[in-house]
């Protein structure tokens, strides 16, 4: 009862998990983004060259204390990425691991964003009925392929399924091979532990941006995460062989050869140019 006085206590929702507290929302989620607009002087005209965004279709994530979480696809980690490489001239396929609708995490709308509300808009078709990333790896891992990156959003629903995938870690060994780019932030580094090429870990000894395990411990305290994490995606990742680059959820981007990694939602517009732009001097 005291929790939900002050405004900390998660949200339950109808399929018995939570959502983030009221007071949660208000410190880590804004009704607008930082979207700069995405303008490039020379975008890519040619009509060809694609991304692959790959997105989780998985909703609940079980805490260490069996609550479950409402999560999902960060819908701003999703768009401002999407916005950039959209602006900067490439086409976006869509995929989930079956092909089941995505899940997005709604209570993080910018629900007064104009770009990111035309974007959903534009993408509803295809987030409802997206393409299957198992048919993909099945079907166009080739060498003249159109794909020149694959992005991959946050939101924790990126550590649902995909990290253990084995189709999204055979996409990630092709990609890596052709030197194609691989864009993901937030939580959505976690997905690179599919890469096992070989039997070893094709991230090893790259440095990445990541969201800190020592903000996702506190964020039970205001009712964020109805419980602790299941396990810590920032250890996990070390014990492979990665360096985290840095300590603060914020707008850290780094880029280390063909891998583009932001540390948060804060990070999402700077991931989205410098991906953008990367992506511009690769095709050209």
């Amino acid at each position: 009862m005291l929790k939900k006085l002050l405004g900390i206590a998660p949200t339950p929702t109808e399929d018995g998990a939570f959502a983030p507290s009221r007071l949660a929302l208000k410190l880590a989620t804004s009704t607008k983004t930082d979207y700069d607009g995405g303008a490039y002087l020379n975008p890519y005209t040619g009509g060809k060259h694609r991304v692959l965004v790959v997105l989780t279709e998985e909703r609940n994530m079980t805490m260490a204390n069996g609550k479950k979480f409402s999560t999902g696809n960060h819908p701003v980690e999703m768009a401002l990425p999407m916005l950039h490489l959209q602006a900067a001239g490439f086409e976006l396929d869509i995929v989930t691991p079956t092909g089941a609708p995505a899940a997005i995490e709604m209570w993080a709308m910018p629900k007064e964003d104009a770009a990111v509300t035309k974007l959903f808009d534009y993408c509803a078709d295809a987030i409802k009925k997206p393409g299957s990333l198992a048919d993909f790896a099945v079907n166009s891992l080739i060498n003249d392929t159109p794909h020149v990156g694959v992005f991959i959003p946050g939101g924790h629903g990126a550590m649902l399924g995909l990290p253990e995938n084995k189709d999204l870690g055979k996409v990630l060994c092709w990609a890596h091979g052709k030197d194609i780019r691989i864009i993901t932030l937030c939580h959505g580094p976690g997905t690179l532990m599919s890469a096992r090429g070989s039997g070893n870990f094709i991230f090893d000894g790259y440095k990445i941006a990541l969201f800190p395990d020592s903000v996702d411990k506190q964020t039970p305290m205001v009712g964020y995460l109805p419980g602790h994490m299941p396990y810590e995606l920032g250890e996990k990742l070390r014990k492979l062989g990665l360096t985290i680059v840095n300590k603060k959820a914020d707008d850290t981007c780094h880029i280390d050869r063909n891998l583009i990694t932001g540390a948060s939602p804060m990070a999402s517009n700077n991931l989205g140019r410098l991906a953008a732009e990367s992506l511009l001097e690769a095709v050209r």
